[in-house]
């Protein structure tokens, strides 16, 4: 989603960083608990720090330690930083009363979708990926990393394209074709969308080791301490020079946000579809050449380990590879939902 300039939010940021409040000791409460308290959903990712609260179609979003918290988005505020006390994430009243004025605002006008899916099958053409092998029978079989990936990201896409007749559904590939890092973020970054929609980038890949053990299925997302410049020449040509810091990491605190949900929602669909045959290694964070130079949510995601001989047969079974692309489907639509719902915008059905 593009980042919005207008008149009214430069003052507004201006005004958060001159009225600082001050630090409150007493009456810290869990945010679990601020959740409860406020009625809101809460989403937090122990690895990168980061959380929000959504509620009434806002988003407070938050990060451990930091004063600064991006309201719907588009707006800073400065309020008690979260910390953490043996282990828990703690916040003060007037953290919460600060979340409490935004949860209480009407909702906003501007009606946000998402525009576009981009789905980038790993490696192909004269790049094989990843290579395993498994033996069935006497026989042995090779399994290249590529296929895989193709092979559930062209049942994705079809999944998608049903449901979403109205949205792009892109692929960086559609049969085995070679493609550069270079060459698919420039696909993703080029793709043109309306006012207020937003594209998703999601990367398919097989996992190897030398740890002929390990097994499993998990998503990555951009490291939030990894920094990138992500507004574009004219937000920058028109705002103010000194504001422009302010104004990137604001986008790009969204940006990581969101690349935080789709990995969990993705996570959680796969688990429910796969989580009996292959375990969840979790959710975590690495900068990635494709997520790291896409300027949109992106997450990668490992959908096993082609090393693992009980794992490479389930990958080379068409049921499993199905099961695979309906989790990552099912966490697609789930985050999709959440956000034009949240974001104020009514499905049509």
């Amino acid at each position: 989603m593009k980042l919005i300039i207008t008149k009214n939010i430069i003052p507004i940021i201006l005004l958060f960083f001159i009225f600082e409040t001050s630090f409150a000791q007493d009456n810290l409460i869990s945010i679990s608990q601020a959740a409860t308290k406020t009625g809101a959903n809460l989403y937090w990712d122990p690895l990168s720090g980061n959380g929000v609260f959504e509620k009434n179609g806002h988003h407070f979003s938050f990060r451990q330690g930091e004063k600064l918290v991006l309201l719907d988005f588009r707006h800073l505020a400065i309020t008690d930083a979260p910390q953490i006390i043996e282990g828990t994430v703690y916040v003060t009243e007037n953290f919460i009363s600060t979340a409490t004025k935004l949860f209480e605002q009407n909702t906003p006008d501007v009606h946000y979708r998402v525009g576009a899916i981009l789905i980038d099958p790993g490696h192909g053409g004269k790049d094989p990926g990843a290579i395993g092998s498994y033996t069935k029978n006497g026989k042995k079989t090779t399994l290249n990393e590529k296929d895989i990936t193709l092979k559930v990201s062209l049942q994705l896409a079809d999944m998608l394209r049903n449901i979403y007749p109205d949205k792009k559904i892109i692929m960086t590939r559609s049969d085995d074709s070679w493609l550069s890092l270079e060459d698919r973020v420039e696909m993703a970054n080029s793709i043109q969308l309306d006012p207020h929609e937003a594209i998703l980038y999601v990367s398919i890949h097989v996992n190897a080791s030398l740890n002929k053990s390990a097994s499993g299925f998990e998503v990555w997302y951009l490291s939030p301490d990894y920094r990138r410049t992500v507004l574009d020449e004219k937000v920058t040509t028109e705002a103010d020079k000194t504001l422009i810091p302010i104004l990137n990491t604001m986008l790009e605190e969204e940006y990581t946000t969101e690349s935080i949900l789709i990995a969990k929602f993705i996570l959680d669909g796969l688990t429910a579809q796969v989580g009996e045959d292959s375990p969840a290694r979790g959710i975590k964070e690495e900068e990635w050449f494709v997520v790291r130079n896409a300027n949109m949510p992106s997450v990668l995601v490992e959908l096993g380990f082609v090393t693992n001989e009980k794992e490479a047969k389930l990958l080379d079974t068409p049921s499993y590879l199905r099961k695979l692309s309906q989790g990552i489907y099912n966490g697609l639509v789930a985050f999709v939902t959440n956000f034009e719902r949240s974001r104020g915008f009514t499905i049509s059905q």
